[in-house]
């Protein structure tokens, strides 16, 4: 099935940023496409009909899930596999207690039977009283699942490799040995009152025949969910929907996915696995995980977000992202990239012209996020050469300076060639906009005067150095 199957504070670094008020401008916002002013409002030129979210399931398509899901967070099971990972209890009920404040459905924690601190933690976790389901995720082995039904767990994931590249090269066990065991430790798991989860492993580069047919035993015999695993992270969306829309077809349970991201594919993968009927997704925060891990919390959720916005912000507390982001980023000791979905620091920032304009008017034309939803703010840059007037009006009335149109292009232009020399900071944009407002307001600058506003700059930044002015 594979192509290769072969045998809010600030954040540092945004001096030269504006914060700008996070304002109704959205789609539906008082100023915006249906708004009292907009396209559809009431002094507009057409009757006011909803705006269609482009990004929305179809309502037509009843197997869709996109706004019917569950996650199931492995950040303490799939991310403690992270090479950098080393999560002492005390770590491990931070990150259980914040992921169950944020609203997680699952929490996955490592097989107590990998070592006795494992089963001491998973026990400790279970005795929390989180809203959240405890599961953990063991071998299809009858010992793992006899450890794991005493420490108290919610439920319990059941896996075991199908691939001939695992079935060869790992347990060496063949689909009829498999089939056999995953029926007894099912029911045994069962007979305990709990949940239980049977996935195959490497299920993309598995037979076909043997899935659906394992799959087909294991719904029979009443499991609650089935997982698909994308193990080697090698599955594209195409792959991912015609998969799970067969198995959609074969079995009545819930489907699980758990999908690794070594081509980057997680989140859309996820995303198609939804559109196909999958039910529940794995997920770790950043991502962690084996090699470079699996679909990472907060991509997915931003992903989920533009697709039905006000379901995804009905079942989680958005604002905690971040914190939790940190917290887990603070104990694998590595940075939050900063091009991750929501919290990376440029996700709400603006910096072209035209771009800065826009988003000032309507901050929908170039924001599928709210950053207010997130507990985050938008930030607008302006010291450099790309800068436009409007942003640096934006700026002007922040400083509460009063200057005409006309007044703020001649400044902006000042701005664009220092700009060209270096970035400027905010501090740097602020003072020579305070300068020009003292030059015009006293009578001695004019627009276009630039020799007379280069004096100024000069005789500011030599009063700042105490330098004496001459007369």
């Amino acid at each position: 099935m594979c192509p290769t199957h072969t045998d809010d504070a600030l954040p540092e670094g945004k001096d030269n940023m504006v914060a700008i008020e996070n304002k109704p401008n959205g789609v539906n916002g008082t100023n915006g496409v249906n708004g009292a002013n907009g396209v559809n409002g009431v002094n507009g030129h057409a009757p006011d009909v909803p705006r269609r979210n482009p990004y929305a399931p179809r309502a037509s398509d009843f197997l869709n899930n996109v706004s019917n899901f569950k996650i199931i967070e492995s950040t303490l099971r799939e991310g403690e596999q992270f090479a950098n990972a080393f999560f002492d209890t005390k770590t491990k009920i931070a990150i259980a207690r914040a992921l169950d404040s944020f609203g997680v459905e699952y929490l996955e924690l490592t097989s107590p039977a990998a070592s006795e601190q494992s089963r001491k933690d998973c026990e400790a976790i279970c005795k929390l009283g989180l809203k959240a389901k405890i599961l953990t995720h063991i071998r299809c082995h009858m010992d793992d699942a006899r450890i794991a039904v005493e420490t108290g767990v919610d439920g319990v994931d059941v896996v075991i490799g199908t691939s001939s590249f695992l079935r060869e090269f790992s347990h060496g066990k063949d689909m009829t040995y498999i089939t056999k065991t995953a029926i007894e430790v099912i029911n045994f798991v069962k007979s305990k009152g709990i949940e239980v989860r049977f996935s195959t492993e490497d299920s993309f580069r598995s037979d076909l025949v043997d899935l659906l047919s394992i799959y087909q035993t294991v719904d029979k015999i009443g499991v609650n969910r089935v997982g698909i695993a994308d193990t080697v992270g090698c599955a594209n969306p195409r792959q991912v929907y015609e998969l799970i829309r067969t198995l959609r077809g074969v079995v009545g349970c819930d489907i699980e996915v758990h999908l690794h991201n070594d081509t980057g594919m997680a989140i859309a993968n996820a995303y198609t696995a939804l559109e196909a009927g999958a039910t529940h997704i794995d997920t770790s925060v950043l991502g962690i995980g084996e090699r470079v891990g699996i679909t990472p919390l907060g991509g997915l959720v931003a992903c989920m977000y533009a697709a039905n916005p006000e379901y995804v912000k009905s079942k989680y507390n958005l604002s905690m992202l971040r914190e939790i982001e940190n917290l887990v980023a603070e104990a694998v000791e590595v940075n939050v990239p900063f091009s991750n979905p929501i919290t990376g620091y440029v996700a709400f920032t603006h910096k072209a012209g035209i771009h800065a304009k826009a988003i000032l008017n309507n901050p929908s034309t170039y924001e599928i996020l709210k950053p207010e939803d997130f507990g985050l703010t938008r930030y607008v840059s302006i010291g450099h050469r790309l800068t436009g007037w409007n942003a640096v009006k934006s700026r002007v009335e922040q400083l509460g300076l009063t200057l005409t149109d006309d007044e703020i292009k001649d400044a902006t232009a000042k701005i664009k060639e220092l700009a060209d020399v270096r970035t400027q900071s905010m501090d740097d944009v602020d003072s020579l906009l305070r300068v020009y407002h003292s030059g015009i307001q006293s009578g001695v600058l004019e627009v276009g005067q630039k020799e007379a506003l280069d004096r100024l700059l000069k005789e500011h930044r030599e009063a700042q150095r105490g330098v004496p002015v001459a007369a």
